[in-house]
């Protein structure tokens, strides 16, 4: 009963998580974007007390529930050990009991330490479980369930709100190879031998093992009754129990019930105390089937009770759409990092690079980046706008972000806020290389941060005769920035009509700024 209620829990939990990098109407960010925040690391970095206190409280009761049911990447690992174990031969599906890798996880720990505290992103990146789940399913998944989404879209030959088109991208080859090797190695490790990467590189599963050795509820062995069959280390994919000696690790036990599944001698409790003989699953005379059903009572509702502390944002889909023109990608001196990030040393803090945002923006210009910021930020957004511009009505972003590197960011007060600013590039402008007529980027500027004056183009006027007249020279009208009232939106770079490059683009700000 308790496995059954746990397998049902995580089902849950991974379906609608794993929907949220999907999902392209965004009505489950709506109501579930909660358990995108409700993640230990993304709650650590963004300083989320409600989530961590009760994540501690969930593993002081349950022990390392977190594991075994929210987070995406526990889940995936037993998938994965699911399939193996009814693929591979008798003997080789067979856990074993083997020794804690004590010294690796205490390294791998005070890496991960080091790496939030020194502010290296990368470390909190490639280490946080759900970042490495978020990356997955946005690089991997997400394209081919376009595909889906789309053929259905053609097939019913309207424009279907559930099957809207989308455009197929990819967002970075850095990222994706990084996503590839990552569903590999974790799946590997789980296939030959279960919680591996979990009980043995997750900074998570260490912190909240050695939390889970104080839980109020345990498995435990009852030596009296048990038989030494060996059936619950067999079963056991943490690899913690010896039968042999009727001990259990607890700081590698993620309660996953298998043990109490597969003894058939009713030694395995789940328990306060050590239960009496023959007495399995009974707390303070209650009996196994309550016991039960109040246990998962319990936990769904701390779980509703902590969503009801963190509120999800209505996530809106782009209602204007001009017509992309390829252009080449601008190598910016200073990179621009999504509004509401506050600055790249906040967002270099606390990104894990899961790629929700980059996944979830509608007008598809957040990008993970390769080398923009360092060596140490690899994979943190940044904005691009050859497909678009940032528009002044959309918060989608920092609507979705779990850990507060994209803080919310409200409609009102995004035109308050400068990412960046344009830079005019005089040579790459039609009106001057051309001597044509534009007013693109004056025209969509949302700020009015572009005015247009008479300038000189570079060309003479003819005189009657056909000759070049030097006293005459023919004067345009080109685009003029003023950095005060420019917020870095990107909508000048992305209209303008000049190739290869952009005749106008946005420099950022490693800080942004507080306009008045």
């Amino acid at each position: 009963m308790l496995k059954k209620m746990r397998i049902a829990l995580a089902i849950a939990c991974f379906i609608v998580i794993s929907l949220l990098f999907l999902d392209i109407s965004g009505v489950l960010h709506k109501n579930f974007a909660f358990l995108a925040e409700f993640q230990f690391i993304p709650a650590l970095l963004a300083l989320n007390v409600v989530v961590l206190v009760v994540l501690a409280v969930l593993t002081l009761v349950f022990g390392r529930i977190y594991c075994s049911v929210i987070c995406p990447t526990g889940v995936y690992q037993d998938i994965v050990s699911y399939f193996a174990r009814r693929i591979k031969s008798k003997k080789t599906r067979r856990y074993s009991f083997s020794a804690a890798k004590t010294v690796l996880r205490i390294v791998v720990l005070a890496v991960f330490i080091v790496g939030v505290v020194a502010g290296i992103g990368i470390v909190s990146a490639i280490l946080d479980p759900y970042g490495a789940y978020g990356r997955m399913v946005t690089e991997l998944v997400s394209p081919v369930y376009g595909a889906v989404n789309n053929l259905f879209a053609k097939v019913l030959g309207v424009q279907h709100y559930t099957f809207a088109p989308t455009e197929i991208w990819i967002k970075s080859i850095f990222s994706l190879v990084l996503a590839s090797l990552t569903l590999l190695i974790i799946g590997f490790l789980a296939w030959r031998s279960g919680r591996t990467y979990c009980n043995t590189f997750c900074p998570v599963g260490t912190i909240l093992g050695y939390l889970s050795k104080c839980s109020i509820l345990k498995l435990r062995i009852d030596k009296t009754s048990c038989t030494m069959c060996g059936r619950c280390s067999r079963d056991c994919k943490a690899s913690c129990i010896d039968f042999k000696n009727h001990t259990i690790d607890y700081t590698r036990c993620v309660t996953c019930f298998n043990c109490i599944e597969s003894c058939k001698d009713g030694s395995m409790t789940y328990s306060i105390k050590k239960a009496a003989k023959k007495q399995p699953l009974e707390i303070v005379g209650v009996s196994s089937e309550n016991n039960s059903r109040r246990q998962f009572f319990i936990t769904s509702l701390l779980m509703v009770a902590s969503a009801t502390g963190l509120k999800a944002q209505e996530k809106k889909r782009s209602m204007i759409k001009f017509p992309a023109v390829r252009k080449d990608r601008y190598k910016r001196s200073i990179p621009v990092s999504p509004p509401g990030s506050l600055s790249h040393d906040n967002l270099n803090d606390k990104c894990t690079a899961c790629l929700l945002c980059v996944n979830q923006c509608p007008d598809k210009i957040i990008r993970p980046s390769v080398n923009e910021y360092g060596w140490t930020a690899v994979m943190q957004p940044t904005l691009s706008f050859e497909r678009g511009y940032c528009r002044t009505d959309c918060t989608v972003c920092s609507d979705v972000c779990p850990t507060d590197a994209i803080t919310k960011l409200s409609k009102g007060d995004k035109t308050k806020v400068a990412m960046g600013h344009a830079v005019y590039v005089r040579e790459n402008c039609i009106v001057v290389k051309d001597d044509v007529n534009c007013d693109g980027c004056w025209r969509i500027c949302p700020t009015d941060a572009i005015t247009r004056e008479y300038r000189d183009s570079g060309a003479s006027y003819l005189s009657p005769a056909g000759q070049p007249d030097a006293n005459t020279v023919d004067l345009r009208l080109v685009p003029v920035v003023n950095k005060d009232k420019c917020i870095g939106c990107g909508a000048c770079e992305y209209i303008c009509p000049a190739r290869p490059l952009s005749a106008i683009f946005v420099e950022g700000y490693k800080k942004h700024l507080a306009l008045n």
